[in-house]
């Protein structure tokens, strides 16, 4: 779950190497020297992603360009794992809902998909380990490949749950495919991890991940700036919680 909302970013700052075309000298209104607009007119797509907000981002993380070629990637390498199998894709609702139809459309062969939505209890902007279950299951995976699908893993404890808790329905196996990781996340050991990107800290919104209901559908995804949101009434709140 995306919940850490505060790091030492102080100015943007560039994650990765830019695609073709994008230079670090072009910049967003508003802001610092990140990915601008020259990525957005590549992808020949709805021109609504990080220049229509760029007062409330402090750094593009990932390009649409790069996230959907990291996505292929993890893809080929599931089905390498998988073989002839039919895994089932458990996606973790809401933050990896994009990320989860992505995965399974670049899936070179059949796969099932699942959802479960959970809620985990944070305080002081960490997690507490308490978990609720909103939506289960509803596939049987006992003797099933079952592939954990989240948008971003931040300290690791509900994937912790999730993982012990499909456990107990008996599938074949258990894998974790999450787009993001941030910092000092516990490892797996026992359970095969796949990830898209390691990040650093911070309230990451896009592709999918949302803050307050807002920016799943930016597709970079981007570092938002403390103090950029506000209620429908406009007035500005001291800036994002834990979620």
């Amino acid at each position: 779950m995306n919940i850490r909302t505060r790091g030492p970013y102080r100015k943007p700052t560039f994650w990765g190497k830019p695609p073709d075309g994008c230079g670090r000298d072009q910049a967003l209104p508003g802001r610092g020297r990140i990915f601008g607009q020259a990525p957005l007119r590549a992808f020949g797509r709805h021109m609504v992603d990080a220049g229509h907000v760029a007062k409330d981002l402090e750094a593009v993380i990932h390009t649409e360009e790069q996230i959907l070629a990291r996505v292929d990637t993890l893809a080929a390498e599931l089905h390498e794992r998988y073989g002839d199998s039919t895994p089932i894709m458990v996606g973790v609702l809401g933050g990896a809902a994009t990320f989860t139809v992505d995965l399974a459309r670049a899936y070179p062969a059949q796969a099932e998909i699942g959802w479960m939505a959970i809620k985990s209890y944070t305080t002081r902007n960490r997690a507490s380990g308490s978990v609720r279950l909103l939506k289960d299951l509803e596939v049987d995976i006992s003797g099933r490949d079952v592939i954990i699908v989240d948008g971003v893993i931040d300290t690791g404890l509900t994937m912790s749950w999730l993982i012990s808790n499909l456990a107990q329905r008996a599938p074949r196996s258990i894998a974790v495919c999450a787009l993001l990781r941030k910092p000092d996340v516990a490892r797996f050991d026992d359970t095969p991890t796949y990830i898209g990107f390691d990040v650093g800290p911070g309230l990451i919104v896009g592709y999918g991940l949302d803050y307050q209901g807002r920016y799943r559908n930016l597709r970079c995804t981007a570092l938002i700036v403390e103090n950029a949101m506000k209620p429908a009434n406009g007035t500005r709140q001291p800036g994002p919680r834990p979620q």
